[in-house]
């Protein structure tokens, strides 16, 4: 393999998590709810597909164990910002903070075990395509499914007719409910697809990426995630390609210090968010596009009339 090829071989799998992780919060976002505990829902999927994995012996029992964590979690903000209507920014924070607790606690017992590795899918003949083939027919499930929940989702909000019930929830969630959508459950099943994509991008880095467990080992990409889904206004695509480009600049600390490149480890390290504020500071000149691409009714609870 050659030095090129291994290079874009890391950078996807470390653009897969931010990539899984945004679309569910896109989703989210796109039925009018800002879910700001995706840090926490991401590393209680960690955590659980490690554990999975481990008492399984299969790293396709992990990823199931980390979807349903991120999907339960997710359902526990559901229930207290739309069921109770507590404060979702608040709320938001509140989940990541317990998360990043629980997580630690519940996984100290796996600390310093070898992790099981999730085994790449080999696409015959197409593997066999110098550069290519190995870079993109010879990878493992999760980048599989990342592709195809980019494709889903597309096609999901804007050729569906249950996408464009969620589109108009989080342009109005008033006007939905006057027109019989179901607004509360409309937006409990994104809130929890959202909890979903946030546990699998969890289980990629405890089964793919570094397959071990290490307490805060999510490292601020639930944050990322966040300024990524702003990124690409609430786009899919948008998001595939942000992801590739935050994960880029991940990847780019590490193999400056491979090629002795005289740079302090500590910018190198801070360059993902560096490049998170410069991404911001961008969008702040295009303010109009994307107050029109943004759901009017985000963040706002909902209370059904009785």
């Amino acid at each position: 393999m050659s030095i090129f090829e291994a290079i874009l071989l890391t950078v996807i799998t470390a653009s897969t998590p931010l990539v899984i992780a945004a679309l569910g919060e896109l989703v989210t976002e796109r039925s009018g709810v800002l879910n700001l505990g995706v840090e926490g829902m991401m590393i209680m999927g960690a955590v659980a597909a490690f554990a999975g994995a481990q008492t399984s012996g299969s790293p396709y029992a992990g990823i199931i164990c980390g979807i349903a964590a991120g999907a339960l979690f997710s359902l526990l903000f559901a229930f207290l910002t739309l069921t109770l209507v507590a404060n979702q920014v608040a709320t938001g924070l509140a989940l990541t903070l317990l998360g990043l607790g629980a997580s630690g606690m519940l996984g100290e017992p796996y600390v310093s075990v070898p992790g099981i590795r999730l085994e790449e899918i080999v696409v015959p003949i197409l593997s066999d395509i110098p550069v290519i083939g190995h870079v993109l027919f010879r990878q493992d499930l999760i980048f599989y499914l990342s592709i195809a929940l980019v494709i889903g989702v597309s096609w999901f909000l804007f050729r569906s007719r249950a996408g464009l019930k969620l589109r108009a929830i989080g342009d109005s969630h008033t006007s939905a409910h006057a027109l019989g959508i179901g607004v509360i459950r409309t937006r409990y099943l994104a809130v929890m697809f959202g909890g979903a994509c946030a546990g699998l991008a969890g289980a990629q880095l405890s089964l793919v990426y570094t397959p071990q467990w290490a307490e805060n080992m999510s490292a601020g990409r639930g944050w990322i995630t966040l300024a990524l889904v702003v990124f690409a206004s609430w786009r899919p695509w948008r998001v595939f390609a942000g992801g590739y480009l935050f994960g880029a600049v991940t990847i780019l600390q590490l193999h400056a210090q491979a090629f002795g490149l005289g740079i302090p480890s500590q910018f190198l390290s801070m360059l993902p968010y560096a490049a998170t504020i410069v991404v911001l500071i961008i969008i702040s000149h295009n303010r109009r596009t994307t107050m029109i691409n943004t759901p009017a009714s985000l963040g706002k609870a909902f209370v059904p009339e009785r």
